[in-house]
């Protein structure tokens, strides 16, 4: 009988050890994708406990009356969302997802990569790399691979040791390394001392082809437009209205009785890409009220009286739309060089017919300009003395674009690529692939000349996973061009968007974030992986909250 009571006391406190076991697992896991959710909203490590206290405040009031209600509170105290508990669950979870990042780095193709420097709040210089991998099935993936502080100098060299030193400690596989996009500054791309100079100067680096961000060469492109006779006044007037927060209010104030499109006037920021054409075009829309405004205050409003001044300001406002649509056509997460060339391609088309337009002095295209001269009907003669000068800005900055934009090898690429059933000298379009990628040039010519007499596969031609129809080892060269232009970056816009992300993570009320947590938080917070909450619940030692 002591043996049977025995037994049954051991299993009871087994079975007990159990439950505990599974409900410290489970308040372990929440508190996982709890800091997984609040670091995706870039929220602090010390918000956890609000979002805890809150969560037990409904608690206590909605299930203090239910069946097990005591056991479920019971069960949400244990999960641990204090600030310290955050910063490890944030750091374990970058290692988890580090870890997953390595593993398709091992198993990818080919892959490109992008680089950009900014300073966060606390004045450290940090470098952005995010890595685009094609894997054998042609699917892609776009990452985060690090976050690099600059403490002193932010030289090409410095850039240069600081990459290198982490390509040699995790073990990246170079010779996998196709394309290296940067921005334009001399410290990435300067001819002897650049961060690119030194990697082609290094022999553990491959033959790499290196861009300039296209979003960024968009916008030095937009720069010879000009019109600094239009843009000075025009943020005057506005810097004026917004420099007195009385003054300010008042202004408001008048749009609201006035019923004004717009409740109030932007400011022109002009580091920020699409901000001169949406200032612009709010300007324009509140002419008639600023005009009001600036009367009341006996203010010189002889200048927005001005028809060819208000056409000009019209004419920009156009313009600099048209550039903001082609912005944000370039931006965007998975955004392909195919689909990069095209937009530009297709702008530079559009500067054409627009040039043509106002040759004939039609205004088909520049609505501003056709609602001033709807609205104004002296506006019409005004109009035809200055068109020749709006057919020059437009030629002027399409011939812009055709400098600036020096992607002809590459086009001829991603246009074979995209079409490879395309009419052409094979020979040529081999050549072209060879001297691009690195690749045998006779080889690829044979490959090109046999699938495209291949019946079966020109009747899946327009298939969207065409390329995953091929016999990699038949056909290694073109299929090894087609993954490489597959990895292309045409952009920093992962760079650029990260740092916002960055500086709202590190802001001015967290400038004491320590460089290794700004780095995790950023990977979890841009990571397209899910953690494996599995892994990293059974790697801790389960413990209630204290």
């Amino acid at each position: 009988v002591n043996s049977y009571a025995l037994r049954a006391e051991k299993v009871g406190e087994l079975k007990a050890a159990l439950v505990t076991q599974k409900k410290s697992q489970k308040a372990t896991e929440a508190s996982f994708r709890a800091t997984h959710f609040l670091i995706k909203k870039k929220k602090a490590f010390s918000d956890g406990e609000v979002v805890k206290e809150a969560m037990l405040i409904i608690a206590n009031i909605a299930l203090k009356d239910e069946k097990n209600g005591t056991d479920l509170i019971s069960t949400l105290s244990d999960v641990q969302l204090e600030a310290s508990a955050m910063a490890r669950r944030v750091s374990a979870m970058s290692g988890n997802l580090v870890d997953q990042l390595d593993q398709d780095l091992v198993k990818c193709r080919w892959f490109s990569i992008q680089c950009d420097e900014s300073v966060d709040s606390s004045s450290t210089a940090q470098l952005l790399v995010f890595i685009r991998m094609v894997f054998e099935d042609f699917s892609t993936r776009e990452e985060l691979l690090t976050l690099l502080p600059l403490k002193t100098t932010t030289r090409g060299d410095d850039i240069y040791n600081m990459v290198k030193e982490f390509f040699v400690q995790k073990k990246v596989p170079l010779g996998k390394l196709v394309v290296v996009t940067t921005d334009g500054a001399p410290a990435m791309i300067g001819r002897h001392t650049g961060f690119i100079a030194h990697c082609k100067g290094d022999p553990d680096f491959p033959k790499f082809l290196h861009y300039h961000c296209i979003i960024h060469q968009q916008a030095l492109c937009a720069k010879v437009i000009g019109f600094g006779h239009v843009m000075t006044p025009f943020l005057k007037i506005i810097n004026n209205i917004h420099s007195k927060a009385k003054q300010h209010r008042i202004f408001k104030v008048l749009l609201e009785e006035m019923s004004a499109e717009y409740g109030d006037l932007l400011l022109h920021t002009e580091i920020r890409w699409l901000s001169r054409g949406r200032v612009l075009l709010r300007f324009l829309s509140l002419l008639g009220e600023i005009k009001e405004f600036r009367q009341s205050k006996g203010e010189d409003v002889s200048l927005l009286e001005d028809t060819e001044w208000t056409l000009d300001l019209a004419f920009l406002t156009d313009i600099t739309g048209k550039l903001n649509h082609l912005n944000c056509e370039l931006q965007g997460k998975g955004q392909t060089v195919v689909d990069m060339i095209s937009a530009v391609n297709a702008f530079k088309a559009k500067m054409n017919a627009f040039s043509a337009d106002l040759q004939r002095k039609r205004v088909l295209h520049v609505p501003s300009v056709q609602s001033v001269l709807k609205d104004n009907a002296s506006a019409s003669e005004t109009f035809d003395k200055v068109a020749e000068k709006y057919y020059e800005v437009i030629n002027r900055l399409g011939q812009e674009f055709e400098n600036s934009f020096n992607l002809n090898q590459l086009e001829s690429c991603v246009s074979f690529i995209s079409n490879p059933f395309m009419d052409g000298d094979t020979t040529c379009f081999a050549e072209q692939l060879s001297a691009t990628f690195n690749l045998d040039a006779g080889q690829v010519e044979m490959e090109i000349i046999t699938f495209q007499n291949d019946l079966h596969l020109k009747a899946y031609q327009a298939a969207p996973n065409f390329w995953c129809l091929f016999d990699t080892e038949k056909y290694s060269g073109v299929c090894t061009a087609a993954m490489k232009v597959a990895s292309l970056f045409g952009s920093t816009y992962l760079c650029e968007s990260a740092f916002s992300d960055m500086n709202f993570i590190k802001n001015k009320h967290r400038t004491r974030l320590t460089d290794a947590h700004l780095k995790d938080s950023l990977t979890v917070a841009v990571s397209s992986y899910t953690p494996d909450y599995n892994t990293l619940v059974n790697s801790m030692q389960c413990q209630s909250s204290h």
